[in-house]
């Protein structure tokens, strides 16, 4: 008995079709084309990185004290510019969230720019009990 061992399968020609060869090649323009769709999203990326990104004028609340009857002292973080101002609008609500009192007040920048804490007190026409930063933005 003899056994013939193939070490590649054996197709009959024609039957299957033109085979692929291993190992595709890459071609040059498909590279160049990945490449620069690659450059062009990370350049997008960026300049809407820079224009809605990182924005100044960006209030976070730190908290608020115990409230009188009469007013509500606010707590909060802002990120200001060098050599700017930044106008931001305080609110106190009471426990079913009315507005019972609000007040615009103006944060000048520090010396090397960035955040700003600062605490406000707001006057109120009842007791509140939360306090918001409504909105911040440059002094103009």
């Amino acid at each position: 008995m003899s056994e013939t061992r193939a070490t590649t399968s054996v197709y009959p020609p024609g039957r299957y079709g033109r085979r692929r060869q291993p190992g595709r090649r890459w071609s040059l323009p498909l590279v160049l084309a990945a490449i620069v769709c690659g450059v062009v999203a990370i350049g997008v990326s960026w300049a809407y990185y820079q224009k809605f990104g990182q924005t100044d004028y960006s209030p976070e609340i730190v908290g608020w004290n115990e409230p009188t009857d009469a007013q509500m002292v606010i707590k909060f973080r802002v990120r200001v510019p060098v050599g700017e101002t930044a106008s931001c609008m305080l609110r106190a609500r009471d426990y079913q969230g009315y507005e019972v009192g609000t007040r615009a007040v103006q944060v000048p920048a520090r010396a090397g720019g960035g955040e700003v804490e600062v605490t406000e007190s707001v006057p109120t026409t009842a007791r509140g009990s939360v306090g918001d930063v409504m909105s911040c933005q440059p002094v103009g």
